[in-house]
């Protein structure tokens, strides 16, 4: 039996950062990991999504926008294969970068399937075929979790498919249908429609994003629209019924049925948790009854030396919540006092065309909660690099308290509004106000001054 300090079951962005920050600290630290380092974010999952993203808007440009910028592209030649196998060497490079760090921080790694025999004892079967039995005084589980499969329609990885699949195929669909109108499938749309293929997203809310803003799915549905995306939301899928030709789509809206056949179809519904396969009850950890692990704020599970980080707590299922959970999870494990995580504050980014960005409160869930708020939003149409870029749709909306001033949300949609979050969710975090946030001189011209211009107007309605 091997013995450490830690042990971290799951190399994810939570898991190597954990693992990281244990041996920063000091400690002897182990992980185990049965696929890849980086886990799905990294390997098949944003990393190498952002990637085709990049690869897709330089389609888009050429395909439909050339002329706009003087460009003659009368013989263009895309090859989408070359896309994905860049976005593979972007995926490895940072791979074998996190590899690099954990072995330089003497991180010892065992490749293969975890399972707790006891509350610090976990037995590894090793993908070789060898098994290992590590103990522990504190344990970081970090498993992550698995697509959502519905049945009878199970991805056979060439006419039903699901993300990981999507994501490693080399060959571009004609016509595909996603089903799920997530953060995963609207990635997906902007991809494959950006190369020409003749995409439909299937979405059973209301809206786009329904975890989003309203507001801000309907206006990425009106732009997906333009773009010649089908977008049907509303509806929900029947059946998958596999042709010689590829898939015929049985879909049903308000009672009326109707089809769709497409080359492949993509389910991307949802995730669920990897923790049942951890033998968590030999540990003691209670469970919810979806199987999420239960944790509190900073981590700590039902047994004080197990933490949960990442996906698998089911808080906030992103990947840089999980990097700040671990960070979180390896200082107190080294009885270090870090500060709880604000997992209101936490930003979410979809990498669509345009992009949607948002953290905090929505309109929707600040009446839920009984908050008196007010708005203040301003459109990217005037928008001076917004215009040069040749993007000027969407627009920026803040939600601040309507007592305090105190802003308390924001959703944005736009060119590369991801990247301004941070101004916002930090000012929401130092609980600054509408009023500060206009005094902010923003440098011109740049996308961020239509915050400062959202901010402008919640002041003059005051």
């Amino acid at each position: 039996m091997k013995e450490y300090d830690v042990i971290v079951i799951g190399a994810g962005p939570g898991g190597y950062t954990a693992a990281l920050q244990t041996a920063k600290n000091g400690l002897k630290t182990a992980v185990i990991e049965k696929d890849s380092l980086g886990g799905v974010c990294l390997n098949v999952g944003c990393i190498p999504s952002k990637s085709l993203l990049k690869n897709a808007e330089l389609a888009r440009t050429l395909r439909k926008d050339s002329r706009t910028f003087g460009i003659s592209c009368d013989n263009l030649d895309l090859d989408y294969s070359a896309a994905v196998e860049r976005s593979r060497k972007v995926s490895k490079r940072l791979n074998q970068g996190v590899a690099f760090l954990l072995k330089n921080a003497g991180v010892d790694v065992f490749f293969g399937t975890a399972e707790f025999t006891g509350p610090h004892v976990v037995h590894v079967v090793l993908n070789d075929g060898a098994e290992e039995e590590l103990t522990a005084g504190s344990v970081i589980i970090a498993c992550g979790t698995k697509p959502v499969e519905i049945p009878g329609m199970l991805p056979d990885g060439e006419k039903i498919l699901n993300y990981r699949q999507a994501i490693l195929q080399t060959v571009l669909p004609k016509r595909v249908v996603i089903i799920g109108g997530g953060a995963i499938g609207v990635e997906f749309a902007t991809v494959w429609n950006g190369y020409g293929a003749a995409v439909t997203i299937v979405e059973m809310q209301s809206h786009l994003l329904p975890n989003e803003d309203a507001e801000a799915g309907l206006e990425l549905e009106r732009s997906f629209k333009k773009q010649g995306i089908k977008v049907k939301t509303g509806t929900a899928l029947s059946s998958v019924e596999k042709t010689e030709e590829g898939v015929t789509v049985h879909l049903e809206q308000d009672d009326k049925e109707s089809t769709v056949e497409a080359d492949q179809v993509v389910i991307v519904v949802g995730f669920r948790s990897n923790a049942p396969d951890l033998g968590l009850e030999k540990a003691g950890v209670a469970v919810t009854s979806r199987g999420w692990i239960e944790a509190d704020e900073m981590g700590r599970t039902s047994v004080p030396h197990i933490y949960a980080i990442g996906d698998v707590a089911g808080k906030v299922l992103l990947a840089h919540t999980a990097e700040a959970m671990g960070r979180v999870a390896g200082d107190l494990i080294a009885g270090k006092d870090p500060a709880p995580l604000r997992y209101d504050l936490m930003p979410h980014a979809t990498y669509s065309h345009p992009q949607v960005a948002s953290f905090g409160y929505t309109e929707e869930s600040a009446r839920a909660a009984g908050i008196a708020y007010k708005t203040g939003k301003a459109a990217f149409i005037a928008n001076g690099k917004a215009l040069g870029l040749g993007e000027n749709e969407g627009w920026v909306k803040l939600l601040f308290n309507a007592e305090t001033g105190v802003i308390i949300g924001a959703v944005l949609v736009g060119p590369e509004v991801s990247e301004l979050l941070p101004e916002l969710s930090l000012a929401a975090a130092q609980g600054l106000t509408a009023r500060d946030i206009a005094l902010n001189v923003h440098a011109h011209p740049t996308l961020s001054e239509v915050i400062m211009e959202a901010a402008i107007e919640a002041v003059s309605e005051n």
